[in-house]
């Protein structure tokens, strides 16, 4: 499985989302996540496992914290992933586009007006 797979399948769910919507404000405890997200610490143990796998996520000991960090690299990489599609559909929206301006010009209604 490669990384991309790793984070977009990270991102397919909306507790994990949530937690990096947080860590992308600073670094955080996970009980601030437990109350973040209102599920057990287990659960959200598991999420961190699946953040930490697809690389999105650090976790460091401080003192008698454990410190959770966001690495937004892979992140730059699923944006670059998905700019390389961008186009197939902005390039449709620019032909509709046309075709709609096109169709005023043309319209018999906007003669009258």
């Amino acid at each position: 499985m490669s990384n991309l797979d790793l984070v977009f399948g990270a991102l397919a769910d909306g507790t994990r989302r949530a937690m990096l919507a947080r860590l992308g404000e600073g670094e955080t405890t996970v009980n601030a996540l437990v109350a973040l997200t209102r599920h057990k610490q287990p659960t959200v143990s598991k999420h961190l496992k699946v953040l930490e796998r697809a690389g999105l996520v650090m976790r460091t000991p401080k003192a008698q914290y454990r410190m959770v960090q966001l690495n937004p690299v892979p992140l730059q990489e699923a944006e670059l992933w998905i700019k390389r599609y961008a186009s197939l559909y902005t390039d449709s929206f620019d032909r509709l586009d046309h075709l709609l301006q096109d169709e005023r010009q043309n319209s018999p209604i906007e003669e009258q007006l």
